[in-house]
């Protein structure tokens, strides 16, 4: 196991009923608050209504920002900065899923910045966060771990370009979890949440620069099955609580530094590459991650069959003792999984053309360089989605 520091400052208040606290904890920074959401679907399910009144009990004023829409886009996190600093609100306050957190801590961070900054410098990596208004959550899509980690994902139209920061800054300071927030999700949008939380996890498991990880590994196969396991209860029954909780839980801890800690550096190729299939053709993450994720590993197994076995192994129940084959077996049975649960495994099934994939490879290539993952080319990503097609 490798050096590390551990550090993960957000307070989670989890449970049914939990939103009636949203109010004094965002009370805590302040007395005006920037409140982001998205479409308008927690207007529809009683959400947006309990958070109001949550606030409105703490006496915290509100300035609504919504419109968020699923993979968010620069030019509208752009608005939200405008109208935070001309409110001079005290803290930006996310109801929604990880597009609607990633866009609350983008305004977050953008509310800060240097006056002729340009935001889209922080997802370069031109410059560095140095600031960022307080951020609060309440959580409708349990996924991207967004409510308990320091990242954020955005999209910027112009040259479709979907790029992602990291700060302790924008992590936010409070998140609010109760599962029965979740049984309004689809059943697609149940199927591609899990598979963002599964692939979040065997990004570290396989891409890391430690040899030797029993516990981070038994963590992943530990957590990989309570999700599988939990996410085929949800899909019989959207309302089962126990299941709904367990998935919840299991999005945080999946991607908030703790399955990482000691693996030194982590890399995210299937992630990567998708983050170029949902810039171009506005695919839902977890369905482009669906896709990415198996073909990514037939393209890497012959490499290193010996941990992809084991995954085999540990998660599937595979019992053969040839490593390649037992590897290539475990393969064939995430990727099928994925397809019982109601997601796409390839660029034909999402209606990707595959006369694109040398455009969505060069979209990729510049991703992989300000990621600094050197090894995949352009080539190399096309190589790729050649075992994405289908």
């Amino acid at each position: 196991m490798q050096n590390f520091t551990f550090d993960n400052p957000t307070r989670i208040i989890f449970g049914q009923g939990m939103i009636a606290r949203t109010g004094g904890e965002v009370k805590r920074f302040g007395t005006k608050v920037l409140l982001v959401y998205g479409q308008g679907s927690i207007k529809k399910n009683g959400i947006y209504d309990q958070v109001i009144a949550s606030l409105k009990e703490a006496d915290v004023s509100v300035v609504e920002f919504p419109g968020v829409r699923s993979n968010p886009v620069l030019s509208h996190a752009l608005k939200g900065i405008e109208l935070a600093r001309s409110e001079k609100v005290d803290a930006v306050l996310a109801v929604g899923g990880g597009s609607v957190m990633d866009t609350a801590k983008t305004i977050a961070a953008g509310v800060k910045a240097d006056p002729g900054d340009d935001v889209w410098d922080f997802f370069t990596f031109k410059k560095k966060i140095k600031g960022a208004l307080p951020v609060v959550t309440v959580v409708t899509v349990s996924a991207s771990a967004s409510e308990m980690n320091p990242g954020a994902v955005m999209t910027r139209e112009e040259g479709a370009q979907k790029f992602a920061i990291s700060s302790p800054f924008i992590q936010p300071r409070t998140s609010v979890l109760d599962p029965t927030v979740l049984y309004s999700l689809s059943p697609a949008y149940s199927a591609y949440s899990s598979v963002d939380i599964i692939t979040h996890m065997l990004e570290g498991y396989f891409n890391n620069r430690e040899p030797e990880s029993p516990l981070q590994d038994r963590l992943v196969e530990g957590l990989m099955k309570t999700v599988m396991e939990n996410t085929e209860v949800i899909l019989k029954d959207q309302r089962h609580y126990n299941a709904r909780a367990n998935v919840m839980w299991s999005a945080i801890l999946a991607f908030n530094g703790l399955t990482t800690a000691g693996m030194g550096f982590v890399s995210f190729p299937a992630h990567m590459i998708e983050h170029s299939l949902s810039a171009l053709y506005d695919v839902a993450h977890g369905a482009g991650l669906s896709i990415t994720l198996p073909g990514w590993m037939s393209y890497a197994v012959n490499k290193s069959p010996a941990k992809f076995a084991r995954l085999g192994r540990e998660v599937f129940g595979i019992e053969e003792a040839d490593d390649l084959k037992a590897a290539v077996e475990g393969i064939d049975r995430l990727k099928r999984w994925f397809s019982a649960i109601g997601s796409p495994t390839s660029l034909k099934e999402a209606g990707i053309p595959e006369g694109d994939i040398g455009k969505i490879a060069e979209n990729a290539s510049v991703i992989a360089a300000v990621w600094g993952m050197k090894a995949y080319t352009r080539e190399t990503i096309a190589e790729i989605l050649n075992l994405c097609r289908g």
